[in-house]
């Protein structure tokens, strides 16, 4: 299986980077992970709604272009629904026995992902009701990933 995780923005952190380093290689027993960063752009000060849209409209543009027809698309949306790690785990797993040897995770840039984004996502995943910085979420969205692969290995994992 490959799982390619498309974010928004140029990670810098120095500890964020080194932990995403540990997860892919961890991930590497498991699928063929590959990461994309595409770039943000600048939403300006006091920005309305629609220079919003039109930030979030060419973030879309950019990630889209990595998309393909036959990838299963998960967008991380804070509306989305919450699973636990074991229901991850049996989504992915499930995903793979219905023939999707592909699954894109996308994060969004610190506004949001566009309605371009979202209308192609095939699930919608939240992982809590609460905000957080769009690179930490890389983190633990791989963390996840690994967490999910353990359980559908029968591997021990930390509860």
């Amino acid at each position: 299986m490959k799982i390619t995780v498309i974010s928004v923005g140029k990670l810098k952190e120095k500890y964020l980077k080194d932990a995403i380093a540990e997860y892919a290689k961890r991930l590497g027993k498991y699928c063929r992970l590959e990461l994309l960063e595409v770039a943000d752009e600048k939403t300006p000060e006091n920005a309305g709604r629609a220079a919003e849209d039109a930030v979030r409209a060419k973030e879309g543009e950019r990630i889209l272009k990595y998309v393909r027809d036959d990838a299963y698309l998960i967008t991380l949306e804070i509306d989305g629904a919450q699973l636990s790690s074991e229901k991850l785990a049996e989504k992915i797993k499930n995903l793979g026995i219905q023939g999707k040897s592909h699954i894109i995770f996308i994060i969004g840039g610190s506004i949001g992902l566009g309605a371009q984004v979202t209308r192609r996502s095939d699930f919608a995943l939240s992982f809590s009701k609460m905000t957080f910085p769009h690179q930490l979420m890389r983190v633990i969205l791989l963390e996840q990933v690994y967490r999910s692969f353990r359980i559908i290995n029968g591997e021990p994992y930390h509860k």
